[in-house]
């Protein structure tokens, strides 16, 4: 074996005007079940988005962007979510939503270190 794991990653997107279907990508999320993690990083591009909106709600946006990295975080910051195993948090973020921030669909990977794979898919999807 090589120490690769198997690694589950999705896109979070911010889609500021529904009924348009523009988005931009503003984070991603990250569950490797061997190695017990979930996490999320974010990059908000605030010009990129009020070109598609410039009426949008940015401190909304922002807020919500804070509760996906909360949630995968655990503890306080997560709520009623932090006794949840990483891999059912991983599931709840993904799960479809028809909101301005939403979750793009999964795709898989194989991994040695699964915080420093979300670092890498944050600098080459989002930023």
């Amino acid at each position: 074996m090589n120490g690769r794991d198997v690694f589950e990653y999705a896109l979070v997107r911010v889609v500021p005007r529904i009924e348009r279907g523009e988005m931009i990508n503003a984070g991603v999320l990250v569950y490797c079940r061997a190695q017990s993690y979930v996490g999320a990083r974010v990059h908000l591009d605030e010009a990129r988005l009020r070109c598609l909106d410039p009426d949008v709600d940015v401190d909304g946006v922002r807020a919500a962007l804070r509760g996906y990295q909360g949630i995968c975080a655990g503890g306080a910051r997560a709520g009623q979510a932090a006794e949840d195993d990483p891999g059912r948090r991983f599931r709840w973020l993904t799960a479809p939503r028809s909101t301005i921030v939403q979750p793009g669909p999964i795709h898989t990977g194989l991994t040695s270190d699964a915080n420093h794979e979300a670092d890498r898919l944050l600098e080459l999807l989002v930023r």
